[in-house]
Order: structure tokens, then C-alpha cells, then sequence
């Protein structure tokens, strides 16, 4: 059956709400060459704005080739260089005789080889024939620009989670070889663009905002909030396809409920759409949101167990309203100790990516079912 409540995946096309400035923003300068960022909470839609705007550019007439790797299983440099090749080669190329001489002619004076028997067992385009330094992670990085120039068309490269990799024992090397890879001038007449992205949130931002490693090389994409009137045409939309009735201010409520997120906001309508032959009632929706809190416990409560005292007397401080922590009346309501203790406990909770701060310095917590949790079972 046709539904608007697509959770599972990300969308495009119809299905694909909000986030139009940026779909141009990002189309725009991918076709220049240059390179972008995009990181937010997960399930904010990131990917759903890559595809919209690549499926755009592809509407568009625009050729290019894309290419994808997600860094999130990489466990070291020689597993990321080999996957990082594997994903070049295999997006633009087709045949053994294109991958051996790819590998040949464009990794050069390097410890790369394609291996007809790796690849008959493995399936493996790109193997190493020794132990992989800094020389070859620096040819490897610019291994898309060379395809690009030879096949003379645009390539996009993609790395989802890409704080995984400076995570690293050696992401410190693998982040400079970055740096001095998009430093390339010849990158962008070969109209070869990266794509970075990643759901730890804070953890991007450290690379790519606090730190100056990558300023002036990578523009960073900030998904707007998408507007109230907005998600209710969609959640509109999705009802009428099967003939039910919802009322306006359940599904101000809803928005409200959820802040905004339609990856929160699409799972509870499925949940609902489930239960119900025609009218969305109050009862529908408790009997939604506890089956969602049910799914989503388990989850909240390995956080939880995972905190320290101070830790949770903080988020317990932010749940309350409060913005200055390292006021006296406040490090003693909360048994803070101190406003030394305070940072501390700060800078834990948003390495864990529970929670962040704004540019005013005011903290958030990026999941709003967890805050909602915390809220009405946690400290309740």
C-alpha cells in the first residue's frame, strides 16, 4: 500500500519534505568541484539530502558518477584504504581488465594490486601486496580525481561516518592526508567533490568547526528545521491515503511531541496508521507512543547505565531548564561539586553524543524521544 510514513529508509521524489535551500545549496557547489559537509543527530535526514540532491542533479542533466563508502565498520587504515578503493573502482569500472589496469595506471609506485585470485575468493577489486603506509593512503585519496580526469567526467564521492576514521590509531594521519589531499588545486578542475558525512554530531564538529584543519576547503550544509505548516501537509497527505480522519490539533501535537523530526514523526504515524480503520483518537496515540517507547527503551536505558552520578545529575539540571551550571545555588541542588567537575561532566556527555550546545552556549539534548523519556519515566 502506498504510505507517506516511510521510517526504514531514506527518501526522495514525494516522499522527500523540507530541506530545498539546501538540496540547491549543495547541487551547486558539487557541480564547481567543491566539497561539502553534512553532519547532524542521527536520523535527521542526511542521507535523505544527499540522494534528493544527486537524484536532482541527475534530473537536471548533469552527469557525474557517485560513489559511496560508509566508514562506520572501518577497523583500521589498510581496511579503509581497501574499501575506499574497492568503492572508486567498482562505481567506474565493470570488467577485471578495467580494475588491473586502474590499479596499474593510477596507483602507481604504490603497495596496491589487483589480485585476479583475491578477487575470484573475495570479490576483492584492490588488495595489498605490504604492509600500507602514508605514501599510499596519499595516492589512495586521490585516486577519484585521477579516474576523473581519465574518464573525463564528474565523480562524487561520498564517506558516511566519517569521524570514524579519525578515530583511528592513525586518524590523525589519515585527517592531514585529507586536508592535503583538498588542498589539491587540480581536485577541482577535474570536478571531483567529496562528500562528508556523519551522525556524531559533536564529534564532526570538532573536525570541521572547532578545529581550522578544514576551513576554507569544506562548506558545511546545515539542515534548517522544517516547518510546522510543512510536516502537517505531509502528515495530511499520508492520512488521506487511506481514507482516515486526523484532527489539526493532534497533529500540531505530534509535531510538538517529536521536534520536528520525521524520522520520529513517520514511525509513530505508521504506528498509528497500524491501529486504527478511520478515526485517530487520543487513545491511538497513547497506545502508539508507549509501543514506540517500548522499541526504544532498551536503548535509553544502556545510555543510562553507561553514565556516571554526575553525569546524570547534569542531564537531570538540563531537563529542568537550567542553562548556567556553574552557578553555586545549582552545583549544590545537583551535587556537582564543582564548576571544574561541571566542564568535565559536559565534555563526557557530549563525547558520548547525548547532548550539545548551542551558539549561545545552551545544551540540548539531540534526541527528543529520549528527552521525553528522561522527562516523563527516567526522572519522574
Amino acid at each position: 500500500m502506498d504510505t507517506y510514513f516511510i521510517y526504514d529508509r531514506p527518501v526522495t521524489g514525494k516522499y522527500f519534505l523540507g530541506h530545498k535551500a539546501e538540496c540547491r545549496a549543495m547541487a551547486n557547489l558539487l557541480e564547481v568541484g567543491d566539497h561539502v559537509v553534512v553532519y547532524e543527530p542521527p536520523k535527521s535526514g542526511k542521507d535523505s539530502l544527499i540522494q534528493q540532491t544527486l537524484f536532482n542533479m541527475k534530473m537536471s542533466s548533469r552527469h557525474f558518477c557517485a560513489c559511496h563508502l560508509n566508514a562506520l565498520p572501518v577497523s583500521s587504515l589498510e581496511d579503509f584504504l581497501l574499501r575506499f578503493g574497492n568503492s572508486v573502482i567498482r562505481a567506474t569500472c565493470s570488467t577485471p581488465n578495467e580494475y588491473s589496469e586502474t590499479v596499474k595506471t593510477l596507483l602507481p609506485d604504490t603497495h596496491f594490486v589487483f589480485d585476479r585470485q583475491r578477487f575470484a575468493d573475495a570479490n576483492e577489486v584492490v588488495s595489498a601486496n605490504w604492509e600500507l603506509d602514508e605514501n599510499d593512503l596519499a595516492q589512495m585519496l586521490r585516486l577519484p580525481a585521477r579516474l576523473a580526469e581519465k574518464r573525463e567526467e564528474n565523480i562524487i564521492m561520498t564517506i558516511d561516518e566519517f569521524q570514524t576514521l579519525a578515530e583511528l590509531p592513525e586518524g590523525d594521519m589519515i585527517l592531514r592526508n585529507f586536508k592535503s589531499m583538498l588542498s589539491d588545486r587540480s581536485l577541482s578542475l577535474h570536478k571531483c567533490s567529496f562528500i562528508f558525512c556523519g551522525s556524531r554530531y559533536n564529534a564532526m564538529r570538532d573536525i570541521f568547526h572547532r578545529s581550522p584543519m578544514f576551513r576554507g576547503l569544506v562548506e558545511h550544509i546545515e539542515l534548517e528545521r522544517i516547518p510546522d505548516l510543512d510536516i502537517a501537509e505531509q502528515i495530511k497527505k499520508g492520512v488521506n491515503v487511506s481514507g482516515k480522519v486526523i484532527e489539526k490539533d493532534s497533529v500540531m501535537g505530534i509535531i510538538n511531541r517529536f521536534d520536528n523530526n520525521m524520522w520520529y514523526i513517520n514511525h509513530f504515524m505508521s504506528i498509528c496508521d497500524s491501529m486504527t480503520k478511520g478515526y485517530f483518537n487520543n487513545a491511538i496515540f497513547t497506545d502508539a507512543l508507549n509501543a514506540m517507547l517500548a522499541i526504544h527503551e532498551v536503548r535509553f536505558v544502556g545510555t543510562m547505565c553507561s553514565l556516571t552520578g554526575h553525569q546524570i545529575s547534569l542531564l537531570k539540571a538540563i531537563i529542568d531548564g537550567i542553562t548556567r551550571f556553574t552557578a553555586c545555588e545549582v552545583i549544590r541542588k545537583y551535587r556537582l561539586n564543582s564548576s571544574a567537575n561541571v566542564s568535565r561532566v559536559k565534555e563526557a556527555l557530549m563525547k558520548k553524543e547525548i547532548i550539545t550546545f548551542t551558539d549561545k552556549d545552551e545544551p540540548v539534548i539531540m534526541d527528543p524521544l529520549f528527552r521525553y523519556w528522561l522527562e516523563k519515566t527516567y526522572f519522574a
